[in-house]
């Protein structure tokens, strides 16, 4: 996973204008400890960040949601998924397995409340391009009919094109019967 070199790697508060609406910390074995006690306490007393998640990306299962009430966050229980909602965004955080970036693995991911998981860049970028391939499909099908009625329509005249030439050979025969009866073909 590459980031943009300009891209902040933090919320700086001043730079944005405002505290962040949620907080969802990553947690690793050297820093776990410190974010699970003094780092929630600094976002829930100083910063005062509405909502404050933590997750073990290599212990799915140490996965959990706090709502800001007071000076202290009361934990966000989860449902029977194991997602937690988001007061503040009305979606789901929760656990999703599968491959995003080439790696199988669990999965932090968002889900609408009806349990409809968010698709991420990746996902929307291959829904798009599966769209795409399915109006040029639906134009390829459109031409190729288009194209069949056009040649439909060439047979046709083709057919009233030879049709047209044996009438005119029927009355050129026909004539040329009348004349040798002795009858002007123009007067009949």
């Amino acid at each position: 996973m590459s980031l943009k070199p300009n891209m902040s790697q933090s919320w700086v508060v001043w730079e944005q204008g405002r505290i962040p609406d949620l907080v969802v910390e990553l947690l690793s074995g050297s820093t776990a400890r410190y974010d699970k006690t003094g780092k929630k306490e600094l976002y829930a007393r100083q910063v005062r960040v509405p909502e404050y998640y933590w997750y073990d990306p290599f212990n799915p299962t140490d996965f959990a949601g706090f709502k800001l009430v007071g000076d202290g966050y009361q934990p966000l229980h989860p449902d029977t998924q194991g997602r937690i909602l988001s007061p503040a965004l009305q979606l789901c955080l929760g656990c999703w397995e599968g491959v995003y970036l080439e790696v199988e693995t669990t999965w932090l991911r968002w889900f609408t409340p009806e349990g409809e998981m968010l698709p991420n860049k990746d996902e929307i970028a291959e829904r798009k391009a599966d769209v795409a391939e399915r109006k040029a499909d639906v134009a390829e099908r459109k031409a190729d009919v288009a194209e069949r009625k056009a040649d439909v329509a060439q047979r046709k005249a083709d057919i009233a094109e030879q049709e047209a030439a044996l009438a005119v050979e029927r009355a050129v025969r026909l004539a040329e019967q009348l004349r040798r009866l002795g009858i002007d073909p123009d007067s009949v």
